[in-house]
């Protein structure tokens, strides 16, 4: 299936893993990669010189194009930029930020930039700055989200801008691939299904809180300060919306999150870990491989799309 993403960014099938702290590291990319989508590392608030340790190790996996995620709000965000650069990455999604101040480099040295956004108002800034595309993210995302669901904000990011758009937000079938695309989009970007993953290198305790999370089971912390974040329920999340309605400062919000991710992620604490999962939760029923995955996607949209398999038709 061509659309102007796969032609942009060389890849066989325009789906992209979504950056995810912790989770998207070289292993996951280059799996993603190698089953013909675009896999992503996340640089998150890691040091440059471990952003370019990552890169190298997925160098040695794959020989397709993989991308970086830059959060820039990290403070080492320059000098991943031009990591980036330095060690040739074809492509680089950004979010929590404005790139605009890295963008130009970027472009003069051929990397495709591809920023994250939740609103018109945003994408439309990023076309202007020079972005080759954009991410528009609804709120049925895990992790830090907007305010506008991906139904609402995919067609109309796709009506004000030019450049080509990626749909993410509760997108983990073939059906919501097929929506998206009908939304507008060229592509797709996912994060909760690929936390499951055979290649993630996600603790099994929290694979198994998605793989059993029913449609109600995520919530959102944060929305007081102005960082809201997507989880699974547990024992963190409650303690956090009790303090949240109590009026805790940010600062005390922030000592009771510390941490809290890599806990889910690398020590499989369910409890007091942050769970960072989107509500197409209840849809992820098993761990697959990359191929798996990517594959059940794409044949599946081939037939709810009319897209037919032989070459040259479509």
């Amino acid at each position: 299936m061509e659309t102007r993403i796969t032609q942009l960014l060389g890849i066989r099938y325009p789906i992209i893993q979504g950056g995810m702290a912790w989770v998207a590291e070289y292993h996951l990319a280059a799996a993603v990669s190698n089953a013909g989508g675009l896999g992503i590392i996340g640089a998150a608030s890691a040091p440059a010189e471990v952003v370019r340790t990552q890169i190298q190790e997925a160098k040695k996996l794959t020989d397709q194009p993989f991308g970086v995620n830059v959060m820039l709000m990290n403070p080492n965000a320059e000098e991943v930029a031009r990591v980036v650069i330095e060690e040739g990455v074809q492509v680089v999604t950004t979010g929590a930020g404005n790139p605009g101040k890295f963008i130009p480099m970027w472009k003069e040295a051929g990397v495709k930039v591809i920023p994250v956004v939740a609103s018109v108002a945003m994408a439309k800034m990023m076309e202007r700055a020079g972005a080759d595309a954009v991410v528009a993210e609804g709120m049925e995302s895990g992790g830090h989200i907007g305010e506008l669901t991906t139904m609402t904000l995919v067609p109309q990011v796709a009506d004000a801008v030019q450049i080509p758009v990626i749909a993410a937000g509760g997108i983990a079938d073939a059906r919501g691939f097929a929506a998206a695309i009908m939304l507008g989009a060229e592509a797709v970007q996912m994060g909760t299904r690929f936390v499951t993953a055979k290649e993630s290198i996600v603790h099994t305790n929290y694979k198994e809180r998605i793989i059993k999370a029913r449609d109600i089971d995520s919530e959102v912390t944060g929305r007081s300060t102005g960082h809201p974040i997507r989880v699974l329920r547990n024992q963190m999340s409650r303690d956090y919306l009790k303090m949240e309605k109590a009026g805790a400062s940010f600062e005390e919000l922030e000592v009771l999150t510390l941490g809290s991710l890599r806990k889910a992620v690398m020590d499989g604490d369910v409890k007091g870990g942050s769970l960072m999962a989107g509500q197409i939760a209840g849809l992820v029923k098993q761990e697959n491989s990359c191929k798996e995955i990517i594959d059940e996607i794409m044949n599946g949209a081939q037939e709810l799309l009319g897209f037919h398999k032989e070459k040259g038709s479509n």
